[in-house]
């Protein structure tokens, strides 16, 4: 049998290649095993990670989920027609004058500014400035007193009952196709109680009678607090008759002040921080008494043009959160209530 140690060592020589081969094979599947083991613990991290995973997460603006709720549940209490864009004003800060476009500004002056100077700055005549803040042509300026500078020569019109675009372009001599087309109304009917209108090129009808609106005392409580208890104050009285509440939080709901009747709701998907005169999305409700409040830079809207709402009833949730759609000239989370007709409670 000469030939048996050589078929031997053969049969050894395959058996241990076979075995390392197994070995190494084994080794490979362990590895690629623990690494989809790893891809796919990391991949639930991530996503545990993410706000919307959470449905206990309170809701933020910004986030999907408060997203998903404006253009699924909220979908039914939209307008059925596209909303105008009345300018509403806003307060600036930290501005450009040439990014200023259709805003009205709240101008705190500075040592040295003039009414001529600041004409020139916001590139209006100086009637507009003294027109839109009650001064004349004596008037000194003292720094740190505020102006309303509104956005091209002309006049500021808070629209009252029976007010129609033709009777405001008559009243100062302007054209009714300017108003229209600079505050994006749609035709000469689309005004309300409590706008406020631009009217380019107006001219303040001899004598010169300064509209100034009028604001009628009420009981401290015939406003309820519009957010969340307690009624953080942020920002105290500015453009126009207005301050700011807020816990910091957007989300969070908003309320009627007082019963009332839906006049408007303004909603966009733009995140210009110009959106309806930087107010952003905006409710305003006219209440029995002929006084509308508004409510600015929602996230979400709960009623439509023509609902009757009673004190409390939850409207909105709160907005502002810059960046995110309709938030406008915001800095962050919070409700811009204004006041028209009489003086804000909640003003300090």
């Amino acid at each position: 049998m000469p030939n048996t140690p050589s078929k031997t060592k053969r049969f050894f020589g395959s058996l241990i290649l076979g075995i390392v081969f197994i070995i190494i094979f084994f080794a490979l599947s362990q590895k690629k095993t623990q690494e989809t083991i790893n891809l796919k613990n990391q991949s639930e991290y991530a996503f545990s990670r993410t706000p919307v995973a959470d449905p206990t997460k309170k809701a933020q603006p910004e986030l999907p989920e408060l997203l998903l709720i404006q253009n699924t549940t909220l979908k039914g209490a939209l307008p059925p027609y596209s909303v105008s864009a009345q300018v509403l004003g806003a307060l600036v800060g930290g501005f450009e004058p040439e990014d200023v476009q259709k805003v009205i500004v709240e101008y705190v002056t500075e040592q040295g500014d003039t009414i001529s100077s600041l004409a020139q700055k916001f590139n209006v005549s100086v009637n507009t400035i003294l027109w839109a803040n009650s001064l004349t042509q004596s008037s000194i300026l003292k720094p740190g007193q505020k102006l309303i500078i509104p956005p091209v020569s002309g006049i500021i019109h808070h629209v009252k009952a029976g007010d129609t675009v033709t009777e405001v372009a008559k009243k100062y001599s302007a054209k009714s196709e300017e108003i229209i087309s600079f505050n994006s109304l749609s035709d000469e009917a689309d005004v309300f109680v409590g706008d406020i209108l631009v009217i380019p090129n107006g001219v303040m009808p001899k004598p010169k009678v300064v509209y100034v609106p009028e604001t009628t005392p009420i009981a401290k409580n015939y406003f309820i607090c519009p957010i969340t208890l307690p009624c953080r104050l942020s920002q105290g009285l500015h453009w126009y008759n207005a301050v700011d509440l807020t816990h910091g939080q957007c989300g969070e709901p908003i309320y009627a002040a007082a019963g009332g009747k839906v006049l408007k709701v303004k909603i966009t998907a733009s995140t210009s921080r110009w959106a309806f005169g930087g107010a952003g999305n905006t409710i305003s409700i006219l209440h029995p008494n002929g006084v509308v409040t508004s409510y600015g830079h929602i996230a979400v809207s709960f009623v439509s043009p023509g609902d009757e709402v009673l004190p409390g009833d939850k409207i909105a949730l709160m907005g502002g959160q810059p960046g995110t759609p309709g938030a406008g000239l915001s800095t962050g989370c919070h409700l811009h209530f204004g006041v028209t007709g009489a003086a804000n409670s909640f003003a300090k």
